[in-house]
């Protein structure tokens, strides 16, 4: 039986910025216990 992948969740209403930001420690990184966070930010400049 295959496993079925998990999406990640997060509880509604969390202020998640601060914890996406915060980097992983030295012992999380050894047990693989991170995940890597890419950022898109669309910046959209009015031509007038």
């Amino acid at each position: 039986m295959k496993k079925k992948e998990q999406e990640a969740t997060l509880a509604p209403g969390m202020d998640d910025q601060p914890e996406l930001e915060k980097d992983a420690t030295k012992k999380e990184i050894e047990r693989g216990e991170y995940t890597s966070v890419t950022t898109l930010s669309f910046d959209e400049v009015d031509p007038s």
